[in-house]
């Protein structure tokens, strides 16, 4: 079964508010095995929603709405839906009593006159009841194969009637439409890390050869390195799981020291499990990053097993003074250079006890940067049970992109050394 989203909000299509609702939507209907073929955002004017929905219907037959369901003028959703079903809008008694009711459970005695207009649905319209919010969903059947579904904007509210009413309605008209049990869409994420997308695709290869049918792979690039997200597409329960581990094996063996986990799995917490099993601690010493790897690490729960601390020393005063740095390989070589980032790491381990530790020090811009060390430059360094491994790139971007990258890479660093495999 496909649909397409459509979200009302002029809010949304100004950028003022992100759009959460269609990827939350977009996801629960995909574990529902429903595919969704297109999203879209509209105006919160009256002929824009009206367009976008006979659109969505004429290309796909059924569309899911949120937003524009509200008490004031500006919501326009359920006008717009009723003119295209060729619906009059009628007071339903059952909508108002369940509102009046709601205000009077928090204290209100007199609904405002406005939330009358929540009342209004279109004729022929079943109306999905909302224990949370004041605006009920409707889903509006013609019989002829148009499906319109229309819910509330708020997210929490969204969320409580696709789960309790939305998901298990398309099942079943899923399975009555295929006149079988139905299939899924299920989706695997392998994440990767230290490659650029271009080797790794050259490191993969024909990714047609790895694939079963029924299965296709999205290639999905970001400053912390690139996910590969294996989905199957109308396939049984069953052989969608047996063809997602087929695909996932064969993509492991290719992806090799790259691969540091699969689906949610964090960087961090990866980095902090292999220490944990090798009973050793971990300290950190930044710089350029400012605190971004110690921040990294503590949000993993249950991090202080293995992490005891950092030192963020920013001026060359904090470097020599909290973690030994020589005045001398500053003079020489600079603050960001391979030497001072060895004796950071030197420094803090010894500090802290620890015997794992990463240092980083670097240029993250928009000033600093020289011919010899543009913006972008930093070193990194890693110390393994005493034995200390360097590290140097230019990485692009602005500041934030280079303080980021500068912290994935070095716990991507840290992993690799730790695992044997650098």
């Amino acid at each position: 079964m496909d649909c397409e989203i459509l979200t009302v909000g002029t809010e949304l299509v100004l950028g003022f508010t992100v759009d959460t609702n269609a990827a939350e939507m977009a996801r629960a209907l995909a574990e529902a095995g429903i595919r969704v073929r297109r999203r879209a955002s509209v105006s919160d004017e009256l002929a824009d929603v009206r367009q976008a929905l006979a659109a969505a219907l004429e290309r796909c037959g059924t569309v899911i709405v949120t937003g524009g369901l509200g008490p004031t003028p500006d919501d326009l959703t359920r006008q717009a839906a009723a003119e295209l079903f060729g619906a009059r809008l009628v007071h339903d008694p059952a909508v108002l009593a369940d509102l009046e009711e709601k205000y009077r459970r928090r204290g209100i005695a007199q609904m405002p006159a406005s939330n009358r207009r929540q009342a209004d649905v279109p004729e022929g319209a079943t109306v999905l009841p909302n224990p949370i919010g004041t605006a009920p969903g409707l889903w509006i059947d013609d019989g002829h194969g148009r499906l319109a579904i229309l819910l509330p904007g708020v997210p929490k509210e969204m969320r409580g009637l696709m789960e309790s009413e939305v998901i298990p309605r398309l099942r079943s008209r899923g399975r009555a439409e295929d006149g079988g049990p139905g299939t899924v869409i299920r989706s695997r994420t392998l994440r990767t890390a230290g490659i650029p997308e271009s080797a790794l695709a050259d490191q993969v290869g024909d990714e047609k050869r790895l694939l079963p049918p029924g299965l296709s792979l999205a290639w999905l690039p970001s400053l912390a390195g690139v996910d590969l997200r294996l989905t199957a597409w109308n396939l049984g329960e069953e052989e969608a799981r047996a063809a997602l581990e087929q695909a996932a094996g064969a993509l492991r063996a290719k992806l090799g020291a790259h691969l540091y986990g699969e689906d949610g799995d964090d960087l961090a917490a990866v980095v902090l499990r292999a220490l944990e099993g090798q009973g050793a601690k971990l300290a950190v010493a930044e710089s350029c990053t400012g605190g971004l790897l110690g921040a990294r690490l503590t949000a993993v729960p249950g991090s202080s097993r293995v992490f005891v601390g950092g030192v963020t020393a920013y001026a060359n005063e904090a470097k020599l003074g909290l973690l030994g740095v020589s005045a001398e390989a500053i003079a020489e070589q600079g603050a960001v250079s391979e030497e001072v980032a060895r004796q950071m790491a030197r420094g803090v381990a010894r500090a802290l006890d620890a015997q794992a530790a990463i240092a980083v020090t670097g240029i993250a811009g928009p000033d600093g940067g020289t011919p010899s060390k543009p913006v972008g430059t930093v070193w990194i360094a890693v110390l393994w049970r005493d034995q200390v491994r360097t590290f140097t790139h230019a990485f692009p971007g602005d500041r934030e992109d280079v303080r980021g990258r500068a912290a994935q890479w070095a716990l991507n660093y840290l992993r690799r050394v730790v695992a044997g495999a650098l």
